[in-house]
């Protein structure tokens, strides 16, 4: 599966974007698409993930009610809508495609995108 990731940009605290993930090639249908964070100098963090169907959705707990998560099966895309942006929401955000099922885990991943920056100025 390849994944691409855009959407992002320079926004004000309190801001909103939403981040897209396109997603092609193999069986789509059989991973977990998540979205992951990493600011300079930290580990890659979990944000947010869906399955394929919407029955599961997870979300970090310091985005949850403010980004949604959500995916349009028919043209194989799931977004990141993020409202309230903070400062501390400042990195690079990727999305990825779990094949183990712990969605949560950076090692349940086997497919990324390359990325895309997201700033929020205060």
């Amino acid at each position: 599966v390849q994944l691409q990731a855009s959407g992002g940009g320079l926004v004000q605290a309190g801001g909103s974007l939403r981040l897209s993930c396109a997603a092609s090639g193999g069986t789509v249908s059989s991973y977990v698409i998540g979205w992951f964070r990493q600011a300079p100098g930290s580990e890659r963090d979990f944000v947010a993930a869906i399955t394929w169907s919407g029955d599961r959705i997870y979300y970090e707990h310091s985005v949850n009610g403010r980004f949604t998560i959500s995916r349009d099966n028919a043209k194989n895309m799931v977004y990141l809508q993020m409202d309230s942006l903070k400062p501390e929401d400042t990195a690079v955000y990727y999305c990825g495609a779990d094949a183990i099922g712990r969605p949560e885990e950076l090692g349940s991943y086997v497919a990324w995108g390359q990325g895309t920056q997201v700033t929020v100025s205060s």
